[in-house]
Formats: C-alpha cells, sequence, structure tokens
C-alpha cells in the first residue's frame, strides 16, 4: 500500500511537469477499434489533473452510431456511467472532478477509457486509489457482458512493474501518443 501511495506522488508529480496537449492523431488507433466493433456506449472521461484530455475525441466520432458515457459518483462511493453528449451541463462533485448534471439511468459501457497515472508493461493502472473504476469493473467480471478497457496516457508514465492486489483490474489496452498496445 505504501508503494503505492509513493508512486502515485511520483506520477502525479511527473505527469503535471511533463504534460503536453495531444492532437487529434492521438486517437486513431481508438477510431479504427471503433469502426471494426460492435461498441453501442463508449464510457470517457472528463479530464482533470493533466490527464490525456479526451475531449478532441468527440469530434472525431461524431459520425459513429454511438452513445457516450461520462462516470458519475453516487454518494456511496460507488461509480456509474451516464448518455452525455459534449457540450451539455456539468457539475462538480466532491471529489472536485466535473460530471454530467443530470441523473440519467445508468448504462454499463462496451468500451471504456480509463484515466491513470502509471501503467506498466502487464497493462496494470495505478488510479488515484479510491478504487472507483476496479470497483465498478469488479461487478462484470462474473458476467458475461464484459467491458473492454483502454487505459489512456503518455509513454512517460509507463513503469516497468506496479505493486498491484488481487481487486485490481488489469486493461485490455493502453493508448499513448505512440500508439496502442495490447
Amino acid at each position: 500500500m505504501q508503494q503505492k501511495i509513493a508512486i502515485r506522488k511520483k506520477a502525479f508529480v511527473n505527469r503535471k511537469k511533463k504534460y503536453f496537449e495531444i492532437s487529434s492523431q492521438f486517437f486513431y488507433p481508438l477510431i479504427q477499434i471503433l469502426k471494426k466493433n460492435t461498441t453501442n456506449t463508449l464510457a470517457l472521461y472528463y479530464p482533470s489533473n493533466y490527464e490525456v484530455n479526451t475531449l478532441s475525441l468527440f469530434q472525431l466520432i461524431k459520425k459513429i452510431k454511438i452513445k457516450t458515457l461520462l462516470p458519475i459518483i453516487k454518494s456511496n462511493t460507488q461509480l456509474n456511467f451516464v448518455e452525455w453528449k459534449y457540450l451539455d451541463p456539468l457539475t462538480i462533485n466532491e471529489f472536485g472532478m466535473l460530471e454530467p448534471c443530470f441523473n440519467n439511468k445508468s448504462l454499463i459501457p462496451d468500451l471504456m477509457l480509463v484515466p491513470l497515472l502509471a501503467f506498466d508493461n502487464n497493462n496494470n493502472r495505478l488510479g488515484y486509489g479510491k478504487g472507483f473504476y476496479d470497483k465498478f469493473l469488479n461487478k462484470f467480471l462474473k458476467k458475461k457482458n464484459k467491458i473492454k478497457t483502454i487505459g489512456v496516457a503518455f509513454s512517460f508514465q509507463k513503469y516497468n512493474k506496479l505493486p498491484v492486489s488481487n481487486l485490481d483490474i488489469k486493461l485490455d489496452y493502453i493508448l499513448t501518443e505512440k500508439g496502442i498496445k495490447k
């Protein structure tokens, strides 16, 4: 646990120091996945704290018929996803993150873009430490409707090996400015 805390602090400082604005080309590998698969719902995140900016993705997927979802945090510290269209109103939640104002029906995404502080060679991810994404994904591991996950990061966020627990969910893919890795 202490090791994760130390890596989190270092990774956050590193991301803030090395952050750069990405071009729309960053998302081209993802667009190819969306075009090939039968993805009906795509969960994104609204960027904060020097995360990769996903907002340009909305312009790129306009022609693909897909519902876009954003996370909301319920009062019981549970993560859910609701439909959100670009420029719909947002509100600030208890953690200072932007989320949809409307409490629409919760949906289960087919494909989920996951923010992270660090990732490793085995597609393990280190988040902010509250476990929201891991708890959400753990609910669906035993069900047939597996959610494909793509960690979105800068290549400098890569570590050789991160400490993991039995609650941590390994990502299916990692998308960086260098491309997508399975």
